[in-house]
């Protein structure tokens, strides 16, 4: 993080901030919970089987919605937080919910649980029905921060910008490959291979907006490391917004570690990923863009 007198005038804030808070939190066990919202920017759908009915495409473009905005809770401390998904029921009498369903749980995964302190996370995910439990070390985001700010709610926030290398197995973030030429289209045409298809950036360009008023270090999803909670976050086609707050709610959600699955590095899922999505994971009735 650079020493300039922004950054400087940021720490005096936070530092103050985090002061008061300790001196009102002494007597207590503080804990949090935060509602987010999060919308990712779906590229065009293009149905290929002409058996597909208006009914059936509607029921398609129905489930792309909700796995384009979905809403988690953070149920955090001090010290440690677990950010899962707030499943709603469904209707049964969707043919597709359960296919949509396996792809959203590989796109955003299960609970994420981030120790701030000790500086590693566990997360649980599923490739296709197996489930992998990750356990690494915490991203480190190399923030800038900003005097630039605006509310959100009824908190203060301030922006804080960070790029980082881009994970491979966020496909909420990769788009789809524009051919070159008509050579490139045949190929994709006949490819059973999911990385044929989609352009993979190499970093992503992360935009935060925290609130040194709740002096933790947590935020949504694997986002964290600011001088305060971070309320919204923007990273690609991703955009996660805090729609409520609550401190030390009366009714306590305990923190648990997650502990389903095969455990595996990040490295490690990646790879496994990586090979699944080879082999043909990628195709099916739809695909897309055009």
């Amino acid at each position: 993080m650079n020493n300039t007198p922004k950054t400087n005038l940021m720490k005096k804030i936070a530092l103050l901030f985090s002061v008061l808070w300790t001196v009102a939190l002494t007597a207590q066990e503080f804990r949090g919970m935060a509602v987010y919202e999060t919308k990712v920017k779906m590229d065009e759908v293009k149905l290929d089987n002409p058996q597909i009915t208006p009914e059936m495409k509607k029921m398609i473009e129905e489930q792309m919605k909700k796995m384009s905005e979905k809403t988690f809770t953070l149920n955090f401390d001090r010290y440690t937080s677990i950010y899962e998904e707030e499943v709603k029921l469904e209707a049964g009498n969707d043919p597709f919910a359960g296919g949509f369903r396996m792809i959203s749980n590989t796109m955003y995964g299960g609970a994420y649980y981030k120790n701030v302190k000790d500086k590693f996370f566990l997360q649980e995910r599923d490739i296709f029905g197996k489930e992998f439990l990750i356990k690494d070390s915490l991203q480190v985001f190399n923030w800038e921060l900003s005097t630039e700010s605006k509310q959100i709610g009824n908190h203060t926030c301030f922006k804080a910008t960070a790029v980082v290398p881009f994970d491979m197995t966020d496909f909420k973030n990769m788009s789809r490959k524009e051919p070159k030429d008509e050579a490139e289209k045949d190929q994709q045409e006949k490819s059973t291979n999911f990385l044929d298809m989609v352009d993979i950036p190499k970093e992503l360009t992360v935009t935060a907006w925290y609130t040194p008023e709740i002096p933790v270090s947590q935020g949504p999803s694997n986002y964290w490391g600011l001088p305060g909670l971070i309320m919204e976050v923007s990273s690609g086609k991703t955009t996660i917004l805090c729609s409520k707050i609550v401190i030390n709610p009366k009714d306590k959600k305990e923190i648990k570690v997650p502990k389903t699955g095969k455990v595996v590095t990040q490295k490690e899922f990646e790879k496994i990923l990586m090979e699944k999505m080879g082999r043909g994971g990628g195709r099916g009735t739809f695909r897309i863009g055009g």
